[in-house]
């Protein structure tokens, strides 16, 4: 494993969407003054790319998985916050296989049961103890909670060894079965049309500008007009960096097929539920059933908003998180007496 330590810079944005600098980046100031760097890790085979956020010395880590057709851009604001909560802390956000700047996976859907195979070898990667604590937003939270659960039957990778378990906005409900289930299966009607197309169509159909803008718009709680104008751009920016049609398919189908719930009996470690007091992708209602399913799990709601709280909330978040993180400090320190 290599580290890059540079200047703040950022990834090429996709061909297909030129940089737009016509809206103003509400947390640009935290997030420029963030340290970063890339780390150059090979998993499974595959060229992984990664940010690192934070000071090089700092003895914990956080792996941080971002939501379907994001990419590290969407968890910048949250990071930076909770970096400088967190000074001792070091946040690795992969662009997961398939999306951004990592390519996709070979010879391995790019599935739950894929991506957390994936995501083990990656927490392994990066603290090979067993120390560190993972984290997922929207459907990031489903694969980390796949990952911890570890694979039923005779599957070889065991469960990793994580310290505490985040998720931000989680799917607690299987979006076909949750109250946007009629705008889910509209949605999956979008995709399989996407598929029965030739390739090329399906591609543009999937990476259209119109069907970013209403997926962005089907999200976005906020009244500010200058935020919700910026979160648009960000979507218009990242929301097609998918490598593939294939790549994309997989995991779309795998983003409605399931949820955080469906492995929630086999999770052991402390768990930090941070859900949205309005959010009608993964409602609070389910959260708190979720959080009774779990052995040892805090549910934290932040107020007035929806699905992005990445977005429209990451200060909260991050506030959330670091008193996660200093209470399993503590924890750890009373078990050492």
């Amino acid at each position: 494993m290599n580290t890059d330590t540079h200047p703040r810079r950022r990834a090429a944005s996709p061909p297909d969407r030129p940089h737009k600098a016509s809206y103003e980046q509400p947390y640009a100031a935290l997030v420029d003054a963030t340290p970063v760097r890339d780390a150059d890790l090979e998993i499974r085979g595959v060229h992984a790319h990664v940010r690192v956020y934070g000071a090089a010395t700092a003895p914990h880590r956080m792996v941080f998985l971002h939501g379907l057709r994001g990419d590290h851009h969407g968890l910048e604001p949250i990071v930076a916050h909770l970096v400088q909560e967190c000074p001792d802390l070091q946040v690795w956000v992969p662009d997961l296989p398939g999306f951004g700047a990592s390519p996709p996976m070979v010879d391995t859907a790019h599935d739950v049961a894929g991506y957390a195979a994936w995501t083990a070898e990656l927490l392994t990667a990066v603290v090979p103890e067993g120390d560190a604590v993972l984290a997922g937003h929207s459907f990031g939270s489903i694969v980390a909670a796949a990952t911890v659960a570890g694979p039923t039957g005779s599957a070889a990778r065991p469960a990793p060894s994580v310290r505490g378990l985040v998720l931000v906005n989680p799917i607690a409900t299987a979006a076909l079965d949750g109250p946007r289930r009629a705008l889910s299966a509209v949605t999956v009607g979008v995709h399989r049309l996407a598929a029965a197309l030739p390739e090329r169509v399906g591609t543009g159909l999937l990476r259209h500008p119109l069907f970013t803008r209403v997926a962005s718009l089907a999200m976005v709680t906020s009244s500010d007009r200058e935020m919700r104008r910026w979160i648009h751009a960000e979507h218009d920016r990242y929301f097609s960096g998918f490598a593939d049609r294939r790549t994309l398919l997989e995991s779309f189908h795998a983003s409605v097929g399931t949820d955080v719930a469906a492995y929630a009996p086999r999770i052991g470690a402390p768990t930090l539920l941070v859900a949205s007091e309005n959010d009608d992708v993964a409602p609070l209602p389910s959260q708190r059933v979720l959080q009774a399913t779990l052995a040892d799990a805090r549910l934290a709601v932040v107020p007035r908003i929806g699905h992005l709280a990445h977005y429209e909330a990451p200060g909260v978040v991050a506030r959330e998180t670091a008193e996660f993180l200093a209470a399993l400090e503590a924890a750890a320190g009373r078990d050492e007496q």
